[in-house]
């Protein structure tokens, strides 16, 4: 492509190869921040720069992990009667920190290359959903097959699998609409999102699968 001044005179020319390394440091940018970490940083960068770069986003995870810690504590003598709780809880969470991310990355990419905005929201939303709903129900089957096959309590089960379907729908939710927001606040959504679709994932998968195991406590199997 060439480059003129003013009066149309050639002063340069940018190439196929600047415009390839354009795109890559913006990919590699975008993967960094997905992370939380400075897009400006590399392999090489002092320890201590890393430390203050990296340490500001750690500790607002760290806010939103007693949130969900919090979350739990609610049902504390739901878990003490039935120990098997405690060993699926990570697997719902998991599952839907997991699907955000997956949901999160094609939506930042989609607003970095200007195919997604506030007025096609709704079609992606919709998308997405569909998507969540539909792992959410297969791995649900799978996962409570197995909670039903190694606790031998179909209750149990159920409830995973419930609540697997409920966490995957969330993750699509604010896999879509948080990076939008964070857009239209004017805050990087791939440095931002991250955390905070964590937090709803954590809160509402904790919630949703605890929360329905005390309601259907009486039919659940005490001794696990």
């Amino acid at each position: 492509m060439p480059v003129v001044d003013e009066e149309n005179k050639l002063v340069g020319i940018v190439t196929v190869d600047d415009v390839i390394d354009v795109i890559k440091d913006e990919a590699a940018e975008d993967l960094l921040r997905l992370a939380g970490v400075s897009g400006d940083e590399r392999i090489a960068t002092p320890a201590v720069e890393s430390l203050r770069k990296r340490f500001p986003w750690l500790a607002i995870n760290l806010a939103t992990a007693f949130l969900a810690a919090w979350v739990v504590s609610l049902f504390e003598s739901t878990i003490s009667r039935v120990t098997a709780l405690a060993v699926f809880m990570p697997i719902v969470a998991g599952m839907g920190g997991n699907a955000a991310t997956q949901t999160l990355t094609v939506v930042v990419r989609a607003l970095a290359l200007g195919e997604l905005s506030w007025n096609s929201a709704r079609k992606a939303l919709m998308k997405e959903t569909a998507v969540g709903v539909g792992n959410g129900v297969a791995l649900g089957i799978i996962a409570a097959t197995v909670a039903w096959g190694t606790k031998h309590d179909p209750i149990l089960g159920l409830l995973l699998g419930t609540a697997m379907v409920v966490n995957l729908f969330t993750a699509a939710v604010a896999g879509t609409l948080v990076p939008l927001g964070m857009r239209a606040l004017k805050i990087d959504p791939a440095l931002a999102s991250t955390v905070f679709i964590t937090t709803f994932t954590d809160v509402v998968g904790f919630a949703s699968f605890l929360g329905l195991a005390q309601i259907f406590l009486p039919y659940l199997v005490k001794v696990q």
